[in-house]
C-alpha cells in the first residue's frame, strides 16, 4: 500500500530545515526557537513554472565583450547620505533590503527617497502591507512631499503587486514590508520562511528582468538580526541596517552587504519634525558636547566605509566594591575591551584587575575596527591616573598582545579629518607616521609601544 504524502511539515524559521516531527529546537542550526508547522506546498500540473524566469529580452548566452553597460547609470536621489551608503546612487535592477527596529524610521526614509526619485527620474510604486494609503499620505504631508508621481498601494498579495508593476511601469518599487507579503501559490501564513523566500525570489527576478530597483523593508528579531531565513540576505544585492537609539536624534544607515559599493559604508541622518535630514559632517556632531581636559576622554579617528569619523571614547575606572571587577562596554566589543585591559596590566603595569571599568563611545556609534584600540587604551589610562589627554590630540592604532602599536590603513584620511576639525596632534603607529603624506597644522607623533603612546598622550 503506497504511503500517503504528509499534509504539513515543521520548518525552522532561521535556516529553513524541515522535519516531519515537531521539535523544540532546530538540530541543523541549533536555533532555540521551536519549529513551526507549515502546510506542504501542493504540486500540480497546472502550476505556473514561468514565474521564476527572467523577463529579459535575450535568452541565450552573450559574450562578455558584447555586454553594454554604458546605458546603465545610477539613479541619484539627491539624498546625499543615502546615495553614499548605496555606493553612489541606486543601481537599476538591484534589490535592497533595509532592516531596523520598529519605529526607527525605515518607512520615513524610503518614503522620502521614493518621493525624490519620483520627482527626478519617474513614477515610483510604494506598496505598503502594514499601513493604509491614508496613513502613508498623512506621513507624506508631514514630510512635505509635493505632487510627485508617487503611487500608493495598500496590498499584501504578491501577485497583485506584480500586476500593478506591469500596469504602472514604475522607475522604482518599495515593498513595506517583505514579512507581510504572501503568495497565492503557497498555503502558509505571511512571514513564514516559505512565503518570505517565495516573495523575495519572485521580486528578484522581476527586478532583474525589468531593470527595476526594488527596496524591501525587513523586520528584525529581538537579537537585532533580520527576521526570516538567512537565505533572504543572500538573495538580495544590498543589505542595509538602520541603527540609532530612541533618545538620540541621529540615525545611522550602515551597509553590511553591497554588490555595487563598499561594505560598511555609513550614512548619518538627523530625525527632525520634517523627516530625516542628512548630516554632512558627522564628526562635528559626535564631538559637539565633548568636554575638554577631562580625565577619561580621548578622541578617536575611525574609518567607516570610505569616510573618516571622529568620535569620543569615554572611560570610567573606579574601585570595585564587589568581589569580581565589572567590565561594561557600549559601542565596542566587550571581548576586545577585556583583551586591551589585560595588555595594559601586563605590558604597561596598570593595576586594573580589581577596578571596575566602563567604556562608552559617545553618541551611540558602534566602532568595530582594530584602529580603535589605542583610543580605548588612552581613555582607560587617563581615567585610572586621573590625568587628561593633552588638548588638541587625536589618536588611532591597533594594539597587539605584546604591547606593540600596529599600523592601520588610510592614515592620510584620518589625519586630514582631524586637521579640518582643529586638532593639532595625532598620535598614531610609527609605521603610519613615517609616510610621506604631510598635513599642515597637524603634527604626526609615531609610537611603537603602549608605554610610548601613554607618555605622548597623557598631560
Amino acid at each position: 500500500m503506497p504511503k500517503s504524502t504528509p499534509s504539513s511539515v515543521y520548518v525552522c524559521q532561521s535556516c529553513g530545515a524541515q522535519t516531519k516531527k515537531w521539535m523544540g529546537f532546530c538540530q541543523t542550526c541549533n536555533a532555540q526557537e521551536p519549529l513551526e508547522e507549515e502546510p506542504v506546498r501542493p504540486v500540480s500540473a497546472s502550476a505556473d513554472d514561468t514565474r521564476y524566469r527572467l523577463a529579459a529580452e535575450a535568452g541565450s548566452a552573450r559574450r562578455y565583450a558584447d555586454v553594454d553597460v554604458s546605458r546603465i547609470e545610477r539613479m541619484i536621489t539627491g539624498f546625499g547620505e543615502f546615495d553614499r551608503v548605496l555606493g553612489g546612487g541606486i543601481v537599476p535592477g538591484s534589490v535592497v533590503l533595509l532592516g531596523g527596529e520598529p519605529g526607527i524610521g525605515k518607512s520615513t526614509l524610503l518614503l522620502q527617497a521614493a518621493a525624490r526619485v519620483a520627482e527626478g527620474v519617474g513614477p515610483v510604486l510604494y506598496a505598503s502591507g502594514e499601513e493604509s494609503e491614508h496613513q502613508v499620505k498623512a506621513r507624506g504631508e508631514r514630510l512635505g512631499i509635493g505632487e510627485a508621481p508617487l503611487y500608493l498601494l495598500a496590498e499584501t498579495c504578491l501577485e497583485h503587486i506584480l500586476d500593478e508593476v506591469d500596469r504602472v511601469k514604475p522607475a522604482m518599487l518599495v515593498v513595506d514590508s517583505i514579512q507581510t507579503v504572501f503568495s497565492d501559490k503557497l498555503q502558509s501564513a505571511p512571514g513564514t520562511i516559505g512565503q518570505v523566500q517565495e516573495a523575495a525570489t519572485r521580486l528578484l527576478f522581476k527586478s532583474k528582468g525589468r531593470n527595476l530597483p526594488i527596496f524591501l523593508v525587513g523586520h528584525v528579531t529581538k537579537e537585532g538580526s533580520l527576521a526570516g531565513p538567512k537565505a533572504l540576505e543572500h538573495i538580495v544585492d544590498t543589505v542595509l541596517y538602520f541603527e540609532g537609539a530612541r533618545h538620540h536624534s541621529h540615525r545611522i544607515v550602515r551597509a553590511v552587504k553591497n554588490r555595487f559599493g563598499a561594505v560598511s559604508e555609513l550614512g548619518v541622518f538627523e530625525m527632525t519634525g520634517a523627516g530625516l535630514q542628512p548630516v554632512p559632517n558627522p564628526s562635528r556632531m559626535f564631538l559637539a558636547a565633548r568636554a575638554e581636559s577631562v580625565p577619561g576622554s580621548a578622541v578617536l579617528c575611525c574609518i567607516e566605509g570610505s569616510r573618516p569619523i571622529l568620535v569620543e571614547v569615554q572611560a570610567l575606572v573606579s574601585s570595585g566594591i564587589y568581589g569580581t571587577a565589572r567590565r561594561m562596554a557600549s559601542g565596542i566589543d566587550h571581548k576586545r575591551l577585556s583583551l586591551l585591559l589585560a595588555v595594559l596590566e601586563k605590558r604597561a603595569g596598570l593595576k586594573l584587575s580589581a577596578e571596575d571599568v566602563f567604556v562608552n563611545i559617545a553618541g551611540g556609534l558602534t566602532v568595530n575596527e582594530p584602529a580603535a584600540d589605542l583610543g580605548v587604551v588612552a581613555a582607560v589610562a587617563s581615567s585610572l591616573r586621573n590625568r587628561p589627554v593633552r588638548p588638541g590630540t587625536v589618536v588611532f592604532g591597533e594594539v597587539g598582545l605584546a604591547g606593540e602599536v600596529r599600523g592601520t590603513s588610510q592614515e592620510g584620511l584620518r589625519v586630514k579629518e582631524a586637521a579640518q576639525l582643529g586638532f593639532t596632534r595625532c598620535v598614531m603607529p610609527n609605521g603610519n607616521a613615517s609616510t610621506d603624506d604631510t598635513i599642515e597644522g597637524c603634527e604626526r607623533v609615531g609610537v611603537r609601544t603602549v608605554d610610548e603612546a601613554l607618555e605622548e598622550l597623557l598631560d
